[in-house]
């Protein structure tokens, strides 16, 4: 996967989320893009992402979040940018953000992250946008990009539910996923945030306590899995009555995505 991470200046966590095997065929590599949001992207960054042909953006963020940092765009840009208006994490948070409130340590940290992921599939606006994201794979052609603000925790729980209904095997899943934690810079991303984190929360907010909630964990999007599992048995039940991905848009998605 290392040779499909994009090293950005201003963009974090930037890579190609195919490239994986399914039941029926690999994910297409070059089609699948995720990343954290472009409010800082340098001239030198939206040249390369002119290189992608990018004809979708899908953005997770919500309204307050797109109102203080909005995306930069390369001259020549002339795809959709798809998102729900409203809020699709904490008022003016992230969901790293917003799991801060009260946290001292890392176990703290951890603690209101798994908690966050238990709930994060059932945020109203979040689940518009999930739904406009996978109506975005079942029908228009050319690479997508999806992204959050930091482009681990909502971008993460989307890209990994694609996966799954995909039937990229789970250590798969779970592998692309964590990539998080390695993909390009994480220590210049976490040391970004911690000043950040600890103007709206207080000094007192440990490192490690920063790093785990600018990280991702295993136990993270295995929450988020076991919510949907204890509500609707399994990710294609949830997939089909909450976000209306049925068997066949999950047929048209393959059919674009899979070779």
């Amino acid at each position: 996967m290392s040779d499909r991470v994009l090293n950005f200046e201003g963009i974090h966590n930037f890579r190609d989320y195919g490239g994986y095997d399914t039941p029926v065929g690999r994910l297409r590599t070059g089609l699948l893009w995720r990343s954290g949001q472009h409010g800082a992207a340098t001239a030198a960054d939206l040249a390369s992402l002119a290189d992608l042909r990018i004809s979708t953006v899908i953005d997770l963020r919500g309204d307050s979040e797109r109102a203080l940092a909005p995306c930069l765009r390369h001259d020549g840009f002339d795809g959709l940018v798809l998102f729900a208006p409203g809020e699709t994490a904490g008022i003016e948070l992230a969901p790293h953000e917003e799991a801060g409130r009260g946290i001292t340590t890392a176990a703290e940290a951890r603690g209101a992250m798994t908690r966050l992921y238990a709930a994060m599939p059932y945020r109203p606006i979040l689940v518009r946008s999930l739904t406009l994201f996978f109506e975005a794979l079942a029908t228009r052609d050319g690479a997508s990009l999806l992204h959050c603000l930091a482009g681990k925790d909502r971008t993460g729980l989307a890209a990994a539910l694609l996966h799954r209904l995909l039937g990229v095997h789970a250590d798969d899943v779970m592998a692309d996923y964590l990539l998080t934690n390695t993909a390009g810079d994480p220590g210049r991303r976490i040391a970004s945030a911690a000043a950040s984190i600890r103007e709206r929360y207080g000094p007192q907010m440990s490192d490690e306590a920063i790093v785990a909630l600018m990280s991702v964990e295993a136990d993270y999007l295995r929450t988020a899995f076991a919510a949907i599992d204890e509500r609707h048995g399994g990710v294609e039940a949830y997939a089909a009555e909450v976000l209306g991905v049925d068997a066949a848009r999950r047929q048209a998605i393959a059919a674009r995505l899979v070779a």
